[in-house]
């Protein structure tokens, strides 16, 4: 009932292994820390192109293990989860080129970034994080670290990331903030969802279940949410909210914590 193949299709995302010997979905945060930090991010992101937590002065472009300037390149961008960024340089089609927009910051080495990923300008992005392929991080956009995100994702205008899971074409695009919390393939984030991850009194986030609470063991759980679900606007979920694939919250509702099974609409 509370196992990631509850609540995830698993067989495709690349980093399933964050979801191996879980007994509980939220054990994959658990996980999150050590998995990222056993991975191995490079050294591409040392060199004179970027300055540490400083402003990029110029777009560059990212293409096989290479940043270089993107001065005299062609950029057609097109929608970006759907595999539609194209970059040309010197009349070659650049296949898989990723492009970071001058005005982005990156902060720390330890990032991955997957191919045909646009990074827009005014985008924080501090490590570790792993942005997966034909994903888009838009104007504003805070992702504080150990975030991860699979392929088609979006993370959008003005929307805060932190220690949080993205399975593939999750999107959260505009005002959200997700702390601590899973976002099932294709879930959809309304403008201005909130994801509450820390409760005002003392102790560790509990998950109410028809058979009991549960102690999680997270100080801070925000919301796991399955594969289809969709927010509505200014919708807010408490700590320890678990919802269930293809449910729905309806505009300005707030979700109790604990247990909602799937399809479940709540307004």
């Amino acid at each position: 009932m509370l196992s990631a193949p509850s609540f995830f299709d698993l067989s495709s995302f690349k980093h399933r292994p964050l979801f191996d010997d879980c007994t509980h979905v939220w054990d994959a945060l658990l996980n999150l820390k050590p998995y990222m930090n056993d991975l191995s991010f490079g050294d591409i992101w040392r060199n004179n192109l970027i300055a540490d937590g400083v402003p990029l002065t110029k777009t560059l472009i990212l293409h096989e293990n290479s940043l270089t300037e993107a001065a005299d390149a062609t950029i057609e961008y097109g929608d970006v989860t759907k595999g539609n960024l194209r970059v040309y340089q010197d009349g070659h089609h650049l296949e898989g080129a990723s492009i970071i927009m001058s005005g982005a910051v990156l902060m720390g080495g330890a990032l991955s970034i997957g191919k045909g990923v646009l990074i827009e300008s005014g985008a924080m992005i501090k490590s570790p994080t792993v942005i997966g392929d034909c994903s888009e991080v838009r104007q504003g956009a805070y992702i504080r670290g150990y975030c991860l995100t699979g392929s088609g994702c979006v993370i959008g205008h003005v929307t805060e990331v932190k220690h949080a899971i993205f399975l593939d074409h999750a999107k959260a695009g505009h005002f959200a903030y997700v702390g601590d919390s899973i976002l099932g393939n294709h879930v959809n984030l309304g403008a201005g969802t909130k994801l509450a991850n820390l409760r005002f009194t003392e102790g560790q986030v509990t998950v109410k279940t028809p058979q009991g609470p549960i102690k999680t063991g997270l100080r801070k759980l925000g919301a796991i949410l399955g594969d289809k679900v969709q927010t509505g606007c200014n919708s807010v979920a408490n700590p320890g909210t678990i919802l269930g694939k293809e449910s729905f919250v309806l505009p300005n509702a707030t979700v109790s914590s604990g247990l909602h099974r799937n399809n479940t609409l709540i307004k």
